[in-house]
């Protein structure tokens, strides 16, 4: 078997080709040609790795694949780690599909999940708990607007992944009603549409990713974040499994509901009484994705077999593990410092020495990649 994983500069697309290269399937690693040191190609586990044009490259995917497909004689499992990559996928899905076998979501389920204001909707007519959500009205002044909106709040586009944004750019976090007008004209300004301002949840940060295929459920991990970078709110430095159990009932109607075939991360919240609420759904791989590696889950030979219309291998279910990604997470345990959370640091630093604590991207049996991050990161700081 063959596995096209794309998009290689993520470090999330190295679990997959890790994971699949030991399980004996031949995996392509591919990027387009303005990265220059993707971290994947590193890997000793992909067997070819393919330098895909910007321009065309659509085109030049599928002319991969067919290659692939006209050599062996079998399709080419393709495996998109990239949103844009995804979100093209999902558009040609039914011209993709004559040379390689997928399982991502249709145009509308992608849309859907990508929403913010649209799973809020219809996560309450489903009966899941979701944060307190503002509507400015028709004709409403703005001023009476922010009035009424009760502090701290969350400002956030609909969809801040269309516009490029990093994690940590995109939501604010208002605790002041001049700190809510700067948000809200920020990403009015920004998307062209009124942005999304909820309730702001004091509990942990919850995750919980599913594998699907026409609304079940094939495969399923939780995870709770630990510490995160930026530390006012950013993407996870280090987090730990959960047992999924309390999260699905919030997650399985909407994938019921939609008949969602795919991968997806429900991002949800705890609130003051340690109760989660559903924020808002990543339809693809998502940031922690090494943490299905790291805890011992065979998630991406079930997303491969999926994806070939073979029968799934049964589910080996992740092992309670703690995984941090260095050296954002020393950065985090020093921001925590900085605000006075020295038992956060603390907690970071036995973390960072303990040997049960996995790292999420460097693998002593595998170190290329580690090395082509650390490069990166110091070019970067070079020549900023």
């Amino acid at each position: 078997m063959t596995a096209v994983v794309t998009d290689a500069h993520y470090r999330m697309s190295v679990a997959l080709i890790r994971d699949l290269g030991e399980a004996g399937v031949r995996v392509i690693a591919c990027e387009k040609e303005t990265f220059s040191d993707p971290v994947g190609f590193a890997s000793r586990h992909a067997a070819r790795c393919v330098r895909l044009p910007e321009r065309g490259y659509p085109d030049a995917l599928y002319a991969l694949c067919r290659e692939e497909l006209e050599q062996s004689g079998e399709k080419p499992a393709l495996l998109p780690v990239g949103a844009q990559t995804l979100a093209i996928l999902a558009r040609e899905q039914a011209r993709f599909s004559a040379v390689c076998g997928l399982c991502i979501p249709s145009p509308e389920q992608l849309s859907l999940f990508n929403d913010k204001a649209a799973v809020a909707a219809l996560a309450a007519k489903l009966g899941i708990a979701v944060p307190q959500s503002y509507e400015m009205a028709e004709g409403e002044r703005r001023e009476d607007f922010f009035a009424r909106v009760a502090l701290p709040c969350v400002v956030k586009p609909t969809c801040g992944e269309k516009f490029g944004l990093h994690a940590e750019a995109r939501y604010r976090i208002a605790r002041t009603g001049s700190e809510l007008q700067s948000a809200y004209a920020h990403f009015s300004a920004l998307t062209q549409e009124a942005p999304v301002v909820q309730e702001f949840l004091p509990g942990g940060g919850l995750g919980c990713s599913v594998l699907c295929r026409n609304g079940a459920i094939i495969c399923a991990i939780a995870h709770r974040r630990v510490r995160e970078y930026p530390v006012t709110g950013g993407p996870s430095s280090c987090c730990e499994v959960m047992d999924p159990a309390p999260l699905l009932p919030l997650v399985t109607p909407l994938v019921r509901e939609t008949s969602y075939t795919g991968l997806a991360m429900f991002e949800l919240k705890e609130d003051a009484a340690g109760a989660p609420r559903l924020l808002e759904i990543n339809p693809r791989v998502w940031g922690t994705y090494p943490l299905t590696r790291a805890s011992g889950s065979n998630f991406a030979l079930c997303w491969l077999a999926l994806s070939l219309g073979i029968a799934a291998p049964e589910y080996r279910a992740p092992g309670r593990v703690r995984m941090a990604f260095y050296p954002s997470d020393f950065a985090a345990m020093l921001g925590y410092l900085r605000r006075g959370a020295a038992k956060q640091f603390f907690a970071g630093l036995h973390d960072w020495l303990s040997p049960a604590v996995k790292n999420g991207l460097a693998e002593r049996s595998d170190p290329g990649p580690g090395r082509a991050y650390y490069r990166q990161l110091f070019a970067n700081r070079r020549n900023p």
